[in-house]
């Protein structure tokens, strides 16, 4: 008789897999672990920021007056 094989891939101890609670894939990232998200969906969930810089824009102003 052989013996069976082993059932899924061997992992290191200590350490249980964590997977992305929006896909479902694997969480290898420290920083994704942490959040439970991966890079992709973390950065669809939570898009950055506009660039202020872009919005800004210099108006001619009349100076004031008793200046």
């Amino acid at each position: 008789m052989t013996p069976d094989p082993p059932v899924g891939p061997a992992r290191p101890a200590g350490r249980r897999p964590v997977r992305c609670a929006l896909c479902g894939r694997p969480l290898t990232g420290t920083q994704s672990r942490r959040t439970g998200l991966g890079p992709d969906c973390d950065a669809k969930l939570h898009p950055p920021g506009p660039d202020i810089r872009t919005r800004r824009h210099e108006v001619e102003q009349d100076p004031l007056p008793g200046t």
